[in-house]
């Protein structure tokens, strides 16, 4: 996104080509960006600058991605075009009321179908009215749509945290040469970014992504007899939450290799075979590991004792309700489960393997889908997941990954 919004070739390296990823792809093509894939896996893209962003001439389909709509939609609403969102039905499920409040306010036209949801259609304004918004729920999609948004708006944009939230938009603004401003004020994050900013071109080395990793990690942590080493993850402390609650549990988690790539620390991990304990993890840590938690809850089902988690609110209204479809999909596989409005409380086996069986309902969405094939190797009868056709939105070689380790 930010490539196509600077003038000149941006060069990208090591992308993760999940659906995601080529849907927002296809999506910044249609309003006017030159985007190419090398055959060696590096995408160029020549950008159309701030404010060069084109009418596009068909919907915007972003297949299931939350996160490419609500950062699109912030986009789109300080450029003079109009542009229709569309998804699959499981993205057409989630809300998206909570970025339509502040684009509004920043005069964008938007007409959604009922409750904030997809297909919606997005009338930009030009010049944006630069806003100060207090985040009413930790979310970093709402803060980078804001900040997006803010790039074409002539001002300053003030977005407020009360509780921080993952930090890869603000790092890579200033990156590709944006004004952003970062302050803590009486324990909130203030994020100023002063609008018509200038974008430069970058040459970009993704770093591995940490969700992508935690499956691995704790498939390691869970197999008797397991040494991994994960490559190149990227450890940003925004987004470590999940590696710190699983050192908490007693798991082998060792840094190799710790350097710092594109802005981002970023770190070899080896994990070895563990002995979990159960833990009472901190609410705090909660946006620091957000998308994590369906796997927590496989280490957490085979752990020793109890492990409670709360303030998860934000689990409910992901691809699926996490917390509603890993309570029941553990428990079919024959974990101990006791699901709260806000979090699960499960009592794991002792490092015994779980029953096994299914099918996992996985609602469409990926997450479920992967954490429950992880869950399968710490099953006695395996563990049936009802699809997993969704698990290429982000993660298309997983299964042959998985594969591998287990060697079966």
């Amino acid at each position: 996104m930010l490539s196509a919004l600077a003038i000149g070739e941006s060069t990208i390296t090591g992308l993760l080509e999940g659906e995601d990823v080529l849907a927002t792809a296809a999506a910044m093509r249609a309003m006017g960006a030159d985007i190419v894939r090398s055959d060696d896996g590096t995408w160029r893209v020549h950008g159309v600058g701030v404010g060069g962003l084109l009418q596009p001439d068909v919907p915007l389909d972003m297949g299931n991605s939350g996160t490419s709509t609500r950062l699109l939609m912030g986009l789109v609403a300080s450029h003079g075009i109009t542009a229709s969102f569309t998804g699959d039905a499981s993205l057409s499920g989630r809300p998206m009321g909570r970025v339509i409040a502040p684009l509004s306010q920043m005069g964008a036209d938007i007409s959604s179908a009922p409750a904030g949801r997809l297909p919606l259609i997005l009338r930009g304004m030009s010049p944006a009215i630069p806003i100060t918004y207090r985040l009413p729920v930790a979310s970093a999609q709402v803060k980078s749509a804001i900040m997006l948004a803010a790039l074409n708006t002539p001002g300053i944009t003030t977005v407020i945290e009360p509780v921080p939230t993952r930090d890869h938009s603000e790092r890579m603004l200033k990156g590709f040469g944006a004004d952003v401003e970062v302050e803590e004020i009486a324990g909130e994050r203030v994020i100023r970014v002063r609008g018509e900013a200038d974008l430069q071109p970058q040459t970009i080395e993704v770093p591995g992504d940490p969700s992508s990793a935690a499956f691995f990690a704790v498939a390691a942590l869970i197999t008797p007899g397991s040494e991994v080493i994960i490559e190149n993850v990227g450890l940003n402390p925004t987004r470590a939450g999940l590696f710190t609650v699983l050192r908490q549990m007693g798991g082998s988690i060792e840094e190799l290799n710790v350097r710092e790539v594109g802005g981002e620390p970023v770190a070899d991990l080896m994990v070895k075979h563990s002995a979990l304990k159960g833990v009472t993890v901190d609410p705090a840590l909660a946006p620091s590991m957000i998308d994590e938690f369906p796997v927590l809850f496989v280490a957490a089902s085979v752990a020793e004792g109890r492990t409670t988690t709360s303030g998860l609110d934000e689990l409910r209204v992901k691809e699926s309700d996490r917390l509603d479809a890993m309570a029941k999909a553990l428990e079919l596989a024959g974990a101990s489960v006791t699901q709260q409005e806000d979090g699960l409380i499960i009592d794991g086996t002792g490092g015994t393997p779980l029953a096994g069986g299914g099918p996992a309902i996985t609602h469409l969405d990926h997450r479920i889908a992967m954490s429950m094939a992880v869950a399968g190797l710490a099953s006695v009868s395996g563990v049936e997941v009802d699809d997993t056709g969704p698990i290429a939105t982000s993660f298309p070689n997983f299964e042959n990954l998985l594969r591998s380790l287990d060697g079966k």
